[in-house]
């Protein structure tokens, strides 16, 4: 999996300048939030997760038949 270096933001970061997260997501789309140098937590704008939603859904319909 290849990750944009540009929205990789350590924990302490994000915890201190929020605001910079968000921007983030509105400009890249995602940001990955590091803890210990390892990618951690991911977050993404509201529709990406509702489509990520959606999809999972579907996966979910189309294993259950």
């Amino acid at each position: 999996m290849l990750i944009n270096t540009d929205v990789l933001i350590p924990m302490t970061d994000a915890n201190q300048n929020f605001s910079k997260v968000v921007r983030l997501v509105d400009e890249q789309g995602a940001v990955v939030i590091l803890k210990n140098n390892k990618p951690r937590y991911a977050v993404i704008s509201f529709s990406e997760y509702d489509g990520f939603l959606e999809y999972q859904k579907s996966m979910n319909d189309k294993t259950a038949d």
